[in-house]
């Protein structure tokens, strides 16, 4: 078994970023200005999945639209920090994991970009990316998806995870 399959049996918590992870990174906008983005069913499954198991997932995001936060809320993720500064993400991530006593070697965190970096860069985390992530993340991430982020990288994790634990499909 690799470091990272020993490190997938560990993990009891998911993190998300949004914008280039559970989307393709794509902005359409609207005549009216309104932005909106186009999540991949198939990683929307996976958290529905991950939630069933009773693994945490949460999201740690700059982007704040009614419609993600929404769509979050309906798939029951509680776990939603959205709308900060994008380089106060490591500020929401050491507040959760101090609220909730969350095990940094028990979290899974998915970013894409720059300012994902001080959250990616911490030891204990499993620092996951897209495969279409910057060069930066990709340099120190432990686990790069073979899927582009909005197209499966989410659900890759997910069910990585889950398989190694034997949880996936039950």
């Amino acid at each position: 078994m690799t470091a990272v399959e020993e490190q997938f049996r560990q993990i009891k918590t998911f993190i998300f970023d949004i914008d280039g992870v559970l989307t393709d990174g794509g902005v359409s906008l609207l005549a009216s200005g309104e932005r909106y983005r186009t999540v991949f069913i198939r990683d929307t499954y996976a958290i529905e999945q991950a939630l069933k198991a009773d693994f945490r997932v949460a999201i740690i995001s700059a982007a704040n639209a009614d419609g993600l936060r929404s769509w979050l809320t309906s798939m029951n993720v509680k776990d939603i920090f959205m709308g900060g500064p994008s380089d106060q993400k490591v500020n929401a991530f050491l507040g959760y994991i101090a609220r909730d006593g969350l095990n940094e070697s028990e979290i899974l965190y998915m970013g894409d970009d720059l300012p994902d970096l001080p959250i990616l860069n911490r030891s204990a985390v499993l620092s996951t990316c897209p495969a279409d992530a910057v060069d930066e993340v990709q340099a120190v991430s432990q686990y790069i998806s073979p899927k582009v982020g909005g197209r499966g990288a989410v659900r890759d994790v997910i069910e990585q995870v889950m398989k190694t634990q034997g949880k996936w499909g039950l």
